[in-house]
């Protein structure tokens, strides 16, 4: 004869493995120091300014 399943049971410890599984890429996504977390923003920054000053304006069709 099979097992008996207490279908609450699985479905809360699936949910709470998912909790987990959650908090966990909420930590390493979040849990950075000021520092680094400045850092990081300024690179972006940099970057960004970096780029904007690579761009070649288009004037336009010339006249004919």
């Amino acid at each position: 004869m099979a097992e008996v399943v207490n279908l609450n049971r699985y479905r809360k410890a699936r949910e709470k493995e998912r909790t987990k599984a959650e908090a966990e890429e909420n930590r390493v996504r979040h849990g950075r120091a000021k520092a680094e977390k400045l850092r990081d923003g300024d690179e972006r920054d940099r970057k960004a300014r970096s780029l904007d000053g690579a761009k070649q304006e288009d004037e336009g069709p010339e006249p004919a």
